[in-house]
């Protein structure tokens, strides 16, 4: 299922979203319609109306998430007509996946992949109400997600081995660190060789990083890069674009921000460990 997770949000779901002028993304229904196997427009508008009412029965305006648009289309002989269709935030994405067809596997997959993406969304939106741990954690976790992404966009682009795909990653940080590598960043964090560096940052420069790997990442798909120097190339300029724009924003280098006390592995053992707690104080006796 993972795999199939993967080949759905990767090739398919992302691959139909469009971006406004606004920089909001959407999608249209006319093409979720296809990508869910619905064959018959009326039966697919049928899902659309009983995500609309779930929408609606959670006070949320459907208006915000449901937008009707209509389109033209060719019909032969030089003639064409208008039909309806659906611009589709993500949250209505969720709404329709979760009222479709559950005997279709994509159905199944969308449900999963929407979920997840809708709760990312959630917490960027909350991002401000997080502690500087609950920071640190959903960006390490994001990270940790676009780093799988980014290795298979390196692989797409002839990075195979892992020493070559270890260089690839030094490439990127020695951009975004103004020359510094894992090793000269190890050292300057005080860590043990088997410590990870991206457990030891705070929220910030967990921040810097990810962006780095995110634009990196489009970045080799969208000119379909090739070759392993090629690659490397594009991590370190992507790295070394992240840092003038910190530079211009007057933000503090990411090898002069402060290393946190606790890393990753401890914030996350204090988590459980308090839900833990929690779990047996809310137990029946």
């Amino acid at each position: 299922m993972d795999e199939m997770i993967k080949h759905y949000s990767e090739e398919t779901f992302e691959s139909i979203k469009h971006v406004n002028d606004f920089g909001q993304e959407y999608w249209l229904a006319r093409e979720l319609q296809i990508v869910l196997e619905y064959s018959q427009w009326r039966r697919f508008e049928e899902t659309i109306s009983r995500a609309i009412e779930a929408c609606e029965n959670s006070g949320i305006d459907t208006a915000d998430h449901f937008a009707e648009v209509g389109k033209m289309v060719d019909i032969g002989s030089g003639a064409s007509r208008e039909i309806n269709d659906y611009e589709l935030s993500r949250y209505a994405c969720y709404l329709i996946v979760m009222n479709g067809d559950p005997r279709k596997e994509v159905i199944a997959v969308g449900q999963t992949y929407f979920a997840i993406k809708t709760r990312q969304q959630e917490l960027i939106d909350q991002y401000d109400q997080l502690s500087e741990d609950q920071k640190r954690l959903a960006i390490r976790r994001e990270m940790a997600e676009h780093n799988k992404s980014l290795a298979d966009a390196a692989k797409n682009a002839g990075v195979i081995e892992q020493r070559d795909y270890a260089i690839f990653q030094n490439m990127g940080y020695k951009g975004l660190y103004g020359g510094l590598g894992v090793r000269e960043i190890h050292a300057r964090k005080g860590l043990k060789k088997s410590q990870k560096i991206l457990d030891h940052m705070g929220s910030t420069e967990l921040a810097a990083n990810l962006f780095r790997a995110t634009q990196t990442d489009e970045k080799l798909r969208r000119e379909n890069i090739q070759g392993k120097e090629r690659a490397n190339q594009t991590h370190f300029e992507v790295g070394l674009k992240v840092r003038q724009t910190i530079k211009e924003l007057g933000g503090t280098m990411p090898e002069d921000l402060p290393t946190p006390d606790k890393s990753i592995k401890q914030i996350e053992r204090e988590q459980k460990k308090l839900i833990g707690n929690k779990a047996k104080e809310e137990s029946p006796v």
